[in-house]
């Protein structure tokens, strides 16, 4: 692994941004951490970013050759955005660039599958790390975790779809690997934890690690639609249901090995991360 150059993290102190910032500075990286409000981020210099305030971008590309993408929460067009400020990262000197996109969004689809299909005309250095659904909605401030805290429950359309669920900190490490390593990966990256559960197993690994005794609700597309409806955009919240009917469909359901053979170690499981949070 190079430990010259400086790596933008936009989206530092998001879910997978902070950790992915946090690793990167405790292998003696150079990190410029993004974030709308300059945040401190350890072991790194903050900047501000608004994916929404141009004014904001050259001052955080200033002197890094390398970023990782985060594109804009609940944007339902962030190609709109993210491709003129890919231009503006090449032009300023970013020869490597890492997307966070969706194992549920494929190349070329609607949102973040646009940004993905262009990604390899802007970098010759590139990767799209697609990931299953996080670990850490069950534990962090996700409307899941949320409705586990106060109601005991869990609220989905999937059924009994299985999800080779991932956690957050394996992201990461493979993030890390795909901005340092001194050959890119030069492709998209489907990133699993070791086992699919459905969000029956779920409930009942979180009952039995916790003692907090939880119950999977199965509700048809369109009530989970309104449900979600009712805190984001109906067009956001359409697209969350609709991923959650595909799970049900089997889409899924499935494994990698992407995390042991990027980082050299397993990928956690769902209940080595409940333990580790309830130690």
């Amino acid at each position: 692994m190079t430990t010259t150059g400086t790596t933008l993290v936009i989206g530092a102190t998001g879910t997978t941004g902070s950790r992915t910032a946090a690793q990167l500075a405790a292998a003696g990286h150079r990190v410029k951490a993004a974030s709308r409000r300059a945040t401190p981020v350890p072991g790194a210099e903050p900047v501000a970013f608004d994916w929404y305030d141009p004014a904001t971008h050259a001052a955080a590309l200033d002197e890094a050759d390398r970023v990782y993408l985060i594109p804009p929460v609940g944007d339902a067009d962030p190609a709109a955005i993210m491709l003129p400020f890919l231009r503006q990262a090449r032009t300023a000197g970013v020869h490597r660039a890492v997307l966070l996109s969706s194992s549920a969004i494929p190349e070329g689809s609607p949102t973040v599958g646009i940004v993905h299909q262009a990604l390899p005309d802007q970098f010759q250095q590139w990767a799209v790390l697609r990931p299953s659904w996080f670990m850490q909605n069950f534990t962090g401030t996700h409307a899941h975790a949320v409705s586990i805290r106060e109601e005991g429950a869990l609220w989905t359309a999937a059924g009994g779809g299985r999800v080779g669920f991932v956690d957050v900190e394996d992201i990461a490490a493979v993030a890390v690997h795909a901005l340092t390593d001194a050959h890119a990966p030069n492709t998209d990256l489907v990133l699993t934890g070791p086992e699919t559960l459905s969000y029956d197993d779920i409930a009942t690994t979180i009952t039995q690690v916790t003692g907090r005794p939880v119950r999977h609700h199965r509700l048809p597309y369109e009530q989970m639609r309104d449900r979600l409806a009712a805190q984001l955009p109906l067009e956001f919240a359409s697209m969350l249901a609709g991923m959650d009917r595909a799970i049900a469909e089997g889409a899924e359901n499935r494994t990698t090995d992407t995390v042991q053979r990027l980082t050299g170690r397993p990928a956690g499981t769902f209940r080595a991360l409940l333990e580790r949070e309830s130690e």
